[in-house]
């Protein structure tokens, strides 16, 4: 009688192991049920993703994903699609994607192996590499005149590992300073609390000109890492796709240039590697 109740009872499990748990409802689904898109933005990533005077969030990630959403609501053919904007920071986004808060992050994210690993990740959107800003005239003429330097960084960020491997490896002696944003790091250069600031140098040199007030930075010619943006979103192949096809077309069609110009004119011509990032990542329909 024991053996056959035991019997029973691993029949049992094994026919509930069996059965697949339910799939997880995708991204398009819930938005086509709720009309809502819930877009995750950075507050102070000047140009790609910050809060402009009239307190919205703008910028040249901002702009890609507003036109994204307007091409889901025309695949949903939803009447009118709500479109939520959510502030995150460096340290929380992915948080924020993992849970649900958001859908998609419009930011200067880089897109890695690791983390890809556990997210989804856009066409490329930008290419950048991180390098050191200086008060005018501090700049050192060489990496061996960095050593020791306070280097403020955000916290969170490729930029950051990058330092920290540096640092570890014997490549880099400074001391990082780690801050929770992109102003308390230029702020800790303007106070002198920190001798440089470390970021992308697009960021570097577009916080500098926006919130620097007059004052006088020197951006060194060293880059130490690279940088593939990307937009990134929970793992979901048919919304990946959807984002996708908005990327390629833009990038194909040439309709990415005035986003392009509105965003970086300031900072001088595109490079040819983000000129060929466009014409790789154009696909055809």
């Amino acid at each position: 009688m024991i053996r056959r109740t035991l019997l029973l009872a691993g029949l049992a499990a094994s026919f509930l192991i069996a059965i697949p748990a339910a799939a997880a409802e995708s991204v398009l689904a819930t938005v086509k049920k709720t009309g809502t898109l819930k877009l995750g933005y950075r507050e102070n990533s000047i140009p790609f993703s910050f809060v402009g005077d009239d307190k919205q969030p703008r910028g040249y990630s901002v702009d890609l994903c507003r036109i994204v959403a307007e091409d889901i609501g025309k695949q949903l053919s939803l009447p009118k699609l709500d479109v939520r904007w959510v502030p995150v920071t460096a340290q929380n986004r992915f948080a924020a994607l993992k849970s649900g808060e958001i859908d998609l992050e419009c930011g200067n994210t880089t897109q890695t192996l690791s983390r890809r690993a556990d997210f989804d990740f856009s066409l490329m959107t930008y290419i950048d590499g991180a390098s050191l800003l200086f008060r005018e005239g501090e700049a050192p003429s060489s990496v061996d005149a960095i050593k020791g330097l306070r280097v403020a960084v955000v916290a969170g960020t490729t930029t950051e590992k990058t330092l920290d491997e540096l640092i570890k490896a014997g490549k880099l002696d400074v001391q990082a300073i780690r801050l929770p944003d992109h102003d308390a790091a230029l702020a800790a250069l303007k106070d002198k609390s920190a001798n440089a600031y470390a970021a992308d140098r697009t960021v570097l040199i577009s916080t500098a000109l926006v919130r620097g007030q007059g004052q006088g930075f020197t951006l060194a010619d060293l880059q130490f890492s690279y940088e593939p943006y990307g937009l990134a979103m929970r793992r979901d192949a048919d919304f990946r796709l959807a984002v996708d096809r908005t990327l390629a077309r833009l990038y194909r069609t040439g309709e990415i240039s005035p986003i392009l110009k509105r965003w970086f004119e300031p900072l001088g011509k595109p490079g040819d590697a983000l000129q060929v990032m466009f014409l790789i990542n154009g696909l055809p329909q």
